[in-house]
């Protein structure tokens, strides 16, 4: 209560859905133990989920649907509210990967989030967040996947990717997750919206030593996206555009052919079969 009588607003988009589903169990007369009975998790997560601390999963409000019997409300809500889950500083950039015409995205460590398996995913974040929780680590896997919906729009982004020979060779979770993580890239670049080409050894130093994103939208300026250590950065200068702009073009000069780039995933992916 922020003065004794008003009820504080939700601080973010998980506690807005933390506070719906309360209100959903309590107008049904159950409590926290009845609804994870009925909903097969367990009472603490329920209370997690209802305080705000872990944005509810996907599976869980579509159980609660179910058992309150409203008619698929909290599964939309929680559609509506996802990006509450992302860390603040991430959600200028989601805002405007949904609205992109075209994403350039040059990774020079991990492959890049949008095109990442849920294993590989969740991989890199237990090594991240080595702390959180199993459920945890599932919500940030599914927003995460999430963010490749972009690509499902009836006209989705041109989608560049200019990855690093290292991101094919660092062995992320195991054989088995990059085996299935070489898979997803050859299927995402058969489609004819998406171009990925890899930055081999032998090509020397890179233009560039930090992963980038430039972002374009239609009538809108492009727009630069960088990260530090738990801070990103959107910067929509003129002039930092045009040197990323350079430097990307740079990158992609260096790398190999579509076709080449291909022919190196496969055979990386046959690396990782036993």
């Amino acid at each position: 209560m922020s003065d004794g009588s008003t009820p504080e607003e939700p601080r973010d988009g998980a506690a807005f859905l933390g506070r719906e589903v309360r209100c959903c169990r309590e107008h049904a007369g159950l409590t926290q133990s009845d609804l994870a009975k009925a909903a097969e998790y367990t009472r603490p997560y329920v209370s997690r989920v209802e305080s705000g601390s872990l944005l509810a999963s996907q599976e869980f409000v579509e159980s609660c649907d179910r058992v309150f019997g409203t008619s698929g409300y909290l599964s939309r809500l929680r559609q509506r509210l996802s990006e509450g889950g992302h860390p603040r500083w991430f959600v200028p950039y989601l805002q405007l990967e949904r609205s992109a015409t075209q994403i350039l995205d040059y990774s020079n460590a991990l492959i890049m989030g949008m095109i990442q398996t849920p294993e590989y995913a969740s991989a890199v974040f237990r090594a991240v967040h080595p702390r959180e929780t199993a459920d945890e680590t599932k919500q940030r896997v599914e927003l995460r996947i999430q963010r490749h919906d972009v690509m499902d729009r009836a006209e989705p982004p041109l989608l560049w990717v200019v990855l690093h020979e290292a991101c094919l060779r660092t062995v992320v979770g195991s054989t088995e997750v990059m085996r299935e993580q070489m898979a997803r890239l050859l299927v995402e670049a058969e489609s004819p919206h998406v171009t990925v080409q890899i930055h081999p050894f032998n090509a020397g130093a890179p233009a560039s030593s930090l992963p980038f994103t430039l972002i374009s939208q239609d009538d809108q300026p492009t727009v630069l996206y960088g990260e530090t250590r738990g801070v990103g950065h959107v910067n929509d200068s003129a002039t930092a555009v045009s040197q990323a702009s350079i430097t990307y073009d740079r990158l992609r000069a260096a790398a190999l052919s579509p076709a080449d780039s291909a022919s190196m995933i496969r055979e990386a992916m046959e690396g990782y079969t036993p």
